[in-house]
């Protein structure tokens, strides 16, 4: 079994491109020797010198040839457990000696980018899942589905890709030597790395420089793709997010070398901003959200920028559009409005910009090109605490966090939920009990759903098994808008409208 997956796993890097003919011999000996074998036999050595790299039919059944290479592995103690951490470990390890060197890859994307920026992202993005740094099989697991409100179609995921560790090695990583290199998630030293129990490994990973605002950058893929072509663009230093002037000119620069995708950065405060904020690092990709599709509600004019298209946008958080051709303007103008809320407080719609010495204001900005135009979205964030709202004031409620409770970072800010695994098994819970009439609350997983679960009881007379998963995908969508309301500095009624518009008059 072991000689015929080994054959397989060469196969699979013919029928990808990952190598060519001429690599085979040495792919094959790279591999008997990470699975510590001495020879090829002579009817896996037949299969992989008549297979024709045209045949596709290999290239679905990865998932299987790993799993069975890393069953080998375990069985003959080639890895000390038999858990995902350990298997993806291994199995790292082996489609790393598929991968073509650093050099080579770059200088296949640089080929193709002088040609058309799409033709060497498209080649990337497909390197990056054939790699399997992404990949395809778990990425096919997580639960998607859209809902209409009244702010557009928002993109819902119940996200099952990334697995939840084993208690062996979470325990094993408590115990490991606490390094570090490399310094983070996000650093180019991840490049090729061969991981450990509480670092994963990256010998399948290739990264693109690019240059950003006359710095050196690097482009690479999530690997848990939350939408098409979901990128992530940092720096090369490890040095901290900040939001600032620099920052709105390097999203138009990485705008303008690939017109195609959308940039943004979390914001640079904790509870608002992103998970990783020690690494300065930008999140783009081939989408269109529905905040971008969603229209300018209420044209502003900014004295100063009248050249300068300005507005409202219908949204549940509070965000700020400028557009135009030039985009130093934008960024002039984007520096001006940072700077005008890191300062600003209005106690009548409780925004204060610092309390006993800790700021609270700061923005999220997303770049996008749009047409001869380019545009530039501007939410304004805060993250005050009370001891009502001990997470954040502009954050999640209580009343919401038995759907959402973590924080609102770009991703969703931009109208796509990211929700944890635990609800799938939850809301097939939900589904059973909603039919049979049980008493949620005495279910201590569920009791959680309680209250909305009794909401939805009264706002549906028939419930049934044909209808009752996409009611609760209807309902997590609307539990989602109303986070989103939650993270927005102004209510979205008069009064929070005429607070934004002060704000604006301050600028």
């Amino acid at each position: 079994m072991v000689q015929e997956m080994l054959g397989k796993l060469v196969q699979y890097g013919l029928a990808t491109g990952l190598i060519m003919k001429e690599d085979t011999i040495y792919t094959t000996n790279r591999l008997l020797e990470l699975l510590q074998l001495d020879s090829l036999e002579e009817k896996t050595e037949e299969a992989i010198r008549g297979f024709d790299p045209a045949d596709q039919s290999v290239v679905p059944e990865l998932e299987k040839i790993l799993d069975a290479l890393c069953d080998y592995a375990y069985e003959n103690k080639l890895i000390d457990e038999n858990g995902v951490v350990y298997r993806d470990l291994f199995d790292t390890k082996l489609m790393g000696a598929l991968v073509d060197r650093p050099s080579n890859v770059i200088h296949r994307f640089q080929e193709l980018y002088r040609q058309d920026p799409i033709r060497a992202t498209d080649f990337y993005y497909k390197f990056s899942q054939d790699t399997n740094y992404i990949r395809r099989y778990r990425i096919e697991k997580d639960q998607k589905w859209v809902t209409r409100t009244e702010y557009g179609d928002l993109d819902i995921t119940i996200n099952l890709s990334k697995p939840e560790k084993d208690p062996k090695a979470i325990a094993a990583a408590k115990l490991a030597k606490q390094t570090s290199y490399p310094k983070c998630l996000l650093c180019t030293e991840n490049e090729g790395y061969a991981g450990r129990v509480n670092h994963p490994a990256r010998q399948n990973h290739r990264v693109i420089p690019v240059t950003i605002n006359q710095s050196d950058w690097f482009f690479q893929y999530s690997p848990y793709v939350y939408y098409n072509e979901h990128c992530i663009v940092f720096n090369g230093q490890h040095t901290p997010m900040k939001i600032e002037r620099a920052a709105f000119a390097k999203l138009f620069d990485f705008v303008k070398q690939f017109p195609h995708y959308f940039v943004g950065s979390n914001a640079d405060l904790p509870i608002v901003g992103g998970s990783i904020l020690s690494h300065d690092h930008f999140q783009g990709g081939h989408y269109e959200f529905a905040m971008a599709k969603a229209p300018v509600e209420t044209e502003v004019v900014i004295p100063g920028f009248e050249d300068v298209k300005a507005g409202i946008v219908k949204w549940p958080m509070s965000v700020l559009r400028i557009s135009g051709p030039d985009t130093e303007r934008l960024i002039t103008l984007a520096d001006k409005i940072l700077l005008a809320w890191r300062g600003y407080t209005d106690e009548a719609a409780f925004i204060f910009a610092e309390t006993e010495g800790e700021p609270h204001n700061t923005i999220t900005p997303i770049a996008r090109k749009r047409g001869d135009n380019f545009e530039l979205d501007l939410v304004l964030r805060n993250n005050i605490t009370t001891k009502e709202h001990p997470l954040g004031v502009y954050h999640p409620h209580a009343e919401l966090h038995h759907i959402k409770k973590e924080n609102i970072g770009l991703i969703e800010v931009m109208g796509l939920a990211v929700l944890p695994s635990r609800l799938k098994t939850e809301m097939e819970d939900l589904q059973k009990a909603l039919l049979t009439g049980e008493d949620i609350r005495k279910d201590p997983e569920l009791e959680k759903h309680g209250d909305w679960a009794e909401e939805i009881r009264r706002k549906y007379a028939d419930i049934n098994a044909d209808n009752v998963e996409k009611i609760l995908q209807e309902e997590i969508g609307i539990v989602f808008a109303k986070v989103l309301e939650h993270a927005g500095v102004y209510k979205r009624n008069a009064e929070g409208k005429e607070a934004f518009q002060r704000f604006i008059r301050h600028i």
